[in-house]
């Protein structure tokens, strides 16, 4: 069901263009409040009622609010940007059994600028990949009808994928997939207007992107899934 008001307030992207600007703590923390009730709070309310219309179409992604969301502090550990904060709110919808590893789920965030909707498997672990890229191999004709839906190239672009030079160890150059095969990640996302955030139309359209992408997410997550119920319990 769609918010009858706006999700976010025109203060929560003045708080993202300021942030943008004073990328430093001592901005940050006078007015962590702002923060606290124009984003991460306003985030948490959207991503219940964006739970709410995936109960139709990807209720083994519903995620609680908390956990859906990200931090919006960076890890600097081991970067040589130490600006302490992202420049964007966002959330992250796993697939249920798979929230600490990387399976396919379904994105959102609200910079101070533009808005991005996303949904695929973006950094999959190792043995992830290679599960990935054999159920590829297998059902390439499956996948390839379920990224040229009308539907869904009217909503979302397909992203390059992080394509390798050449065809990835065990799979011939001439596998019949090599072009997905190549990939290291599979997905698609928009990037809507950032007026967009202020209007009520915001989780009618968030919603519609992630319903056209679902069976994507879930061709992507069927050998992860499969591989861990194959695993045994002790």
């Amino acid at each position: 069901m769609a918010r009858s008001l706006p999700a976010y307030t025109p203060e929560a992207l003045k708080f993202l263009r300021g942030l943008k600007r004073n990328n430093d703590r001592e901005w940050f923390n006078a007015r962590k409040a702002i923060y606290e009730r124009e984003l991460k709070a306003a985030t948490e309310a959207l991503v219940v009622e964006i739970n709410e219309a995936m109960l139709r179409f990807a209720p083994e992604n519903v995620q609680p609010p908390k956990k859906a969301l990200f931090r919006i502090y960076r890890d600097t550990r081991f970067s040589p940007d130490k600006r302490p904060y992202k420049l964007h709110q966002g959330a992250w919808w796993a697939r249920q059994g798979l929230e600490k590893t990387s399976g396919g789920g379904f994105y959102f965030h609200i910079a101070g600028d533009h808005v991005v909707v996303a949904a695929g498997t973006f950094m999959p672990e190792r043995d992830q990949l290679l599960a990935i890229r054999r159920h590829i191999a297998e059902h390439h004709e499956e996948m390839r009808r379920l990224l040229t839906t009308r539907k869904l190239r009217t909503l979302l672009e397909e992203f390059d994928g992080q394509k390798l030079t050449r065809a990835p160890k065990g799979f011939p150059p001439d596998d019949p997939a090599i072009d997905l095969l190549v990939c290291r990640q599979w997905g698609l996302s928009a990037r809507l207007p950032v007026e967009m955030v202020t209007s009520p139309a915001l989780v009618k359209e968030i919603v519609k992107r992630f319903e056209a992408a679902a069976p994507l997410v879930a061709f992507l997550n069927a050998p992860l899934v499969a591989k861990r119920v194959s695993r045994p319990l002790f």
